[in-house]
């Protein structure tokens, strides 16, 4: 893992920032001191289990009905 210190890193932000894009870590220091830690986002994949019932719930058939109500109601203001 590199050190920095936040001179470097506000003078060069985006070229650190494009490093732990992709996949190293750096070590952020304020005088010296550890302060920060520069690095990766992790993935979050939601696992289709996890979001099956979603997909598995019955569809709602009056959904269908009350759009076609609601069709019927628009008009074109343009026409005669």
């Amino acid at each position: 893992m590199d050190t920095i210190g936040s001179r470097e890193l506000r003078q060069h932000a985006s070229d650190y920032v494009e490093r732990a894009e992709a996949g190293e870590t750096l070590l952020i220091t304020v005088s010296g001191r550890p302060a920060a830690v520069l690095g990766p986002v992790s993935k979050q994949w939601t696992r289709y289990s996890d979001i099956e019932d979603v997909f598995d719930t019955p569809t709602d058939h009056t959904s269908a009905d009350d759009l076609g109500e609601k069709n019927d109601m628009v008009h074109n203001p343009w026409t005669r």
